[in-house]
């Protein structure tokens, strides 16, 4: 490394660590740079594939409500991942590269939308858990030290809020319905408690990126840390719903002043984010196939873009 990139470095720690934003134009690291390209399309990844196992529920939701609340939801998703890819854009990745890396398998999701929603109480538990542990995991990034990324997320997080109370909502009908009904709630908690706990990532010891990224004030708090924020808040809520957290080993631990929780089968994580879920394969098809049959909007679209572009520079030709 030159003198000169030892010196700017200097100074790009030095402005971070004071808790400042870094802009697209400002000089950042080359691995700052390609840290957040990472972090921020498998964000936007995350967010278009996690409509899929959602709008498998859209005409099959219970009632008409329902459907418009649950298409709601998917179209907010949709729109967080179009902040999220124009935040990576600003950092000279183009869309075509990233959706390419998506349909490839180079690029990852959160290994959560690789599980199946086999009953409409699995809405209810995908708002509540999923989302609740996203809200957990992107609150921070609003802070975030990349200014794009940091804006993006403010909008995101009001919205992630709004999906999570949906889905506890949805978990508490069902929990104050019929028999079966409440035991579909527990049946959808119990598939789905171990999968939300993974979404936080590796144990910290395991976690290859979170140190460097946490002195870069990419991320605020370590994987552990907010894996375990998520459990004390959500072991009362389970209580108030009258459902059973499936972990024999969960209790409150007086001493530390948080719960104690089972281990995680991180052989079956890993084995998820290699490729390997119940619905890897499956949701990467779709995602490609609905590419593919939109290619017809885009250059639509594009083409559209390119004629109004030509009668804007006709008409400032004129005026001059």
């Amino acid at each position: 490394m030159s003198e000169t990139d030892k010196n700017l470095e200097a100074r790009f720690e030095a402005y971070v660590a004071e808790e400042k934003k870094i802009e697209p134009k400002d000089w950042m690291p080359d691995s700052y740079r390609k840290t957040l390209i990472r972090q921020i399309s498998q964000h936007a990844h995350s967010e278009i594939v996690g409509m899929l196992p959602e709008g498998n529920w859209i005409s099959r939701a219970p009632s008409l409500k329902r459907k418009a609340i649950l298409l709601a939801k998917v179209q907010d998703e949709a729109g967080h991942g179009l902040y999220l890819y124009s935040a990576a854009e600003t950092l000279g990745v183009t869309r075509n590269q990233m959706l390419n890396d998506l349909h490839t398998g180079k690029a990852k999701y959160s290994s959560i939308f690789n599980y199946p929603t086999l009953t409409w109480a699995d809405m209810g538990a995908v708002g509540w858990l999923v989302d609740g542990a996203a809200i957990m995991n992107q609150v921070p990034l609003c802070k975030c030290s990349y200014g794009p990324y940091a804006r993006a997320m403010v909008r995101v997080c009001k919205e992630e809020s709004f999906h999570q109370r949906q889905g506890f909502q949805v978990m508490l009908n069902l929990a104050q319905g019929t028999d079966e009904q409440k035991d579909m709630a527990q049946d959808a908690l119990n598939r789905w408690w171990w999968p939300s706990l993974m979404m936080f990532g590796p144990n910290d010891a395991d976690s290859p990126h979170s140190a460097q990224s946490m002195k870069w004030n990419i991320k605020r708090f370590s994987n552990d840390e907010l894996r375990q924020r998520f459990v004390d808040m959500t072991v009362p809520q389970a209580e108030l719903l009258g459902l059973t957290i499936p972990d024999p080993d969960l209790k409150w631990n007086e001493e530390r002043g948080h719960y104690d929780f089972g281990e995680i089968q991180w052989e079956e994580f890993y084995n998820v984010i290699q490729g390997n879920g119940p619905c890897n394969k499956e949701r990467i098809a779709a995602r490609v196939k609905a590419h593919d049959e939109g290619a017809w909007v885009r250059e639509a679209a594009n083409a559209y873009a390119k004629k109004e572009n030509e009668k804007r520079s006709k008409s400032a030709t004129h005026a001059a």
